[in-house]
């Protein structure tokens, strides 16, 4: 467990934790090497434990300390301590453009893209040094208190196995490049898509798309259109516009192709807000496959036509080169050419064109020669044609058979298995795939949702994509140090947690708020819904004064329970009859309620038998101690009989109870003589006073006295 003031590999000392995420906890610390403050970052014990993602973490890590550069968290060691694997980062003060956000609620168009700016900075230092990010978000990005901005976690963003797309393995879903959400190759274009959808959110403090689980806005990111920035905010400039747009293209060869051509457009935009330089490349559809020659293939082109244009390999792979791509390639000579010459360039050109002519006119050949004699073989079956479409360059042949009509059956709740064969049931042909995602209602192993839904109606072949559940996810235990006992269990009931309490001392915290949770969250120990979390509660100081409750009528154990609760104990337990209290109830406590008493100490109590079966009755009329209405105090009524001293009543009462009639039993027929001892507040201590109320309560003997006699009850 981390704690303030442990050393790691004997350099580092842990201050304070200063961030937590889904794969590690950050702290700040101590270099005492060099004498600086430092974030070290250290995974979390469930990663650490796997040797494939730790041998990954440390290498990205490393590569990514290589970067140097004003708008990037550099990196200044890695390495491992008796399993406690860390990544030591420039200390930087400031907040998370994500907490910018919501504490803005969007921001101003230059702030946004001054912002931006300094990203792409970053970014395309980081990708010049073939560094791709993969999760470029608000929470990865840190504003210093001096106005840097700053990207942090370069290259260990995505180094984990897992397929499932969650926010654990992933980074947030909300800014993920469609690729990235299909599980394809990702390169400096992603990134590119991931600042545009930040650059979205700075400017309208929404993210474009949103939806109930992380699959759903994975399926939006491939398939959705984002609501364009000037339906939201008319006031945002059509060049800020469009420059998302193209940074948001789902294919990414749309895209910027790097980091510094977004910048250059960025800076555009700040002196020309409104103009339409943005140019997004139109989507290109091609039947045939081109193949782009190299620099050097021109070179070597441009050479032979020189000195032999006749003699050209027409063995090399150019030969199915398009013509037209050959010509937009070829460098235009400068210098004026005779009329009378023939260009060798051109006559490149037409060599391949009418290579390429000839391996068409070839498979048209072959082609109807393989019609004929299909036709003439005679196999006697009736097998459709098929349909083939000839381009310049290549040959597609495509089979339609019969496509039918099938109504998608609900297999929601199901298993997986169960689920694959009733999609099978109705068709043979439906492509199931399946994802995976938490749940807190549906049982691990069965299916949460279905794409298309139950009764919707597609094609026999149509694809079928499942949501299984994985469980319900774990997440840290809130923090609820401090706070009091009724705020920490709100907090902890709303995060669907099962609450017990506990009692401690503290002389740091105060009576009635909390010192720390079981498990403790510092641990980093992971939650579900509907665990257990065991809430401690300061009962103060352990030298102080605690006022004593009311214990009258209570058992014993219930009296040993409230006492505990403040810090006290029960003491002697002594038992006498009486007609007042039941059997086993409390008749008298040693501590009248509201004593203040030292925390730890005994509370004696007497335990009633009940009355007496052998008993003699006695009735006794006490008077009034008080002269005037208002006027209270701490009364004790006590009979003295045969030598004996028993309490019949002792609490705080006041004018209006008197005069009071008291029932007394007694296992003896002799006469008793009643006392009353009114309690009254004085300044000093005076002895044999009683503590109460923050005051000494001093025992006065009320002048009269009352006998009582007793009869046999018959």
């Amino acid at each position: 467990m981390i704690k303030p003031g442990m050393f790691i590999s004997d350099r580092y000392e842990i201050i304070e934790k200063v961030g937590s995420g889904g794969m590690a906890d950050v702290y700040k610390a101590k270099c005492h090497r060099l004498n600086r403050f430092v974030a070290i970052k250290i995974l979390k014990q469930e990663y650490s434990d796997d040797k494939t993602f730790v041998s990954k973490f440390r290498g990205e890590a490393q590569s990514a300390a290589g970067l140097s550069h004003p708008n990037i968290v550099n990196v200044y060691d890695v390495g491992d301590d008796h399993g406690l694997h860390y990544i030591v980062m420039e200390l930087v003060e400031g907040i998370t453009l994500k907490n910018f956000i919501e504490r803005k609620g969007k921001l101003e168009v230059k702030e946004a893209v001054g912002i931006a700016i300094q990203i792409a900075m970053g970014m395309e230092a980081a990708h010049s040094n073939h560094i791709i990010h993969r999760d470029i978000k608000p929470q990865n990005i840190i504003i210093s208190r001096e106005g840097k901005v700053k990207v942090t976690d370069f290259g260990i963003a995505k180094v984990t196995t897992s397929n499932t797309i969650t926010s654990n393995a992933m980074g947030s879903v909300h800014y993920l490049s469609p690729e990235q959400a299909r599980g394809g190759y990702s390169d400096e274009k992603s990134d590119i898509y991931s600042l545009g959808v930040t650059i979205y959110e700075m400017l309208t403090g929404q993210v474009p798309f949103a939806g109930d689980n992380t699959v759903s806005v994975a399926l939006l990111h491939i398939q959705g259109e984002a609501k364009p920035l000037r339906d939201i905010d008319p006031s945002i400039p059509l060049s800020v516009d469009k420059i998302v747009q193209k940074c948001m293209q789902k294919k990414p060869e749309r895209r910027y192709l790097s980091a510094s051509e977004l910048i250059t457009d960025l800076k555009k935009s700040i002196s020309n807000p409104n103009g339409d330089f943005v140019v997004i490349p139109a989507a290109v559809v091609s039947d045939s496959p081109t193949i782009t020659i190299s620099e050097d293939e021109v070179n070597h082109i441009k050479n032979a036509s020189k000195y032999n244009t006749a003699g050209i390999d027409t063995s090399r792979e150019f030969q199915n080169t398009d013509p037209r791509r050959i010509t937009e390639n070829l460098p235009v000579k400068e210098e004026e050419e005779d009329l009378d010459d023939v260009d060798p360039r051109m006559e490149k050109i037409y060599t391949v064109g009418t290579v390429v002519m000839a391996a068409v006119l070839v498979i048209l050949i072959i082609f109807f020669v393989a019609k004929f004699f299909n036709f003439f073989s005679g196999s006697g079956d009736n097998n459709p044609t098929d349909e083939t479409t000839l381009t310049e360059t290549t040959e597609t042949e495509e089979t339609e058979g019969e496509v039918t009509k099938v109504n998608i059956p609900s297999v929601e709740g199901l298993t997986l298995e169960d689920a694959q064969n009733t999609l099978k049931d109705v068709s043979e042909t439906l492509r199931v795939t399946y994802d995976e995602d938490y749940s807190d209602t549906v049982e691990k192993d069965k299916v949460i949702e279905q794409y298309p839904k139950a009764g919707t109606e597609v094609d026999s072949d149509a694809d079928v994509q499942l949501i299984i559940s994985i469980g319900p996810e774990a997440f840290e235990i809130p923090n609820v140090y401090n706070l009091t006992d009724s705020q920490a269990v709100t907090i902890l009931e709303e995060a669907g947690l099962v609450v017990a309490h506990d009692f401690a001392f503290s002389d740091e915290i105060e009576e009635g708020r909390v010192i720390e949770t079981i498990p403790a969250r510092e641990s980093g120990t992971m939650v579900v819904k509907g665990d257990t979390v065991t809430v401690v509660v300061s009962s103060g100081p352990e030298s102080s004064d605690v006022s004593v409750p009311d214990l009258l009528g209570l058992t014993d154990q219930e009296a040993s329970l409230k006492l505990s609760e403040v810090g006290l104990v029960l003491g002697t337990v002594d038992y006498d009859h009486s007609d007042s209290y039941e059997e086993g109830t409390i008749m008298h406590q040693s501590f009248s309620e509201g004593s203040k008493i030292k925390r730890g100490s005994s509370v004696g109590v007497t335990l009633s038998l009940g009355a007496d079966a052998q008993t003699y009755k006695g009735r006794v009329t006490v008077e009034n101690p008080f002269e005037y209405s208002g006027e209270s105090g701490s009364i004790v009524i006590e009979l003295e009989q045969d030598g004996k001293l028993t309490t019949v009543d002792q609490r705080t009462m006041s004018y209006d109870d008197f005069p009071k009639a008291y029932d007394i039993s007694s296992n003896s027929g002799s006469n008793g003589v009643v006392r009353m001892f009114v309690g009254r507040q004085v300044e000093e201590y005076q002895e044999g006073a009683v503590s109460e109320n923050g005051g000494w309560v001093v025992y006065e003997e009320y002048p009269t006295s009352w006998v009582v006699e007793f009869n046999p009850v018959n």
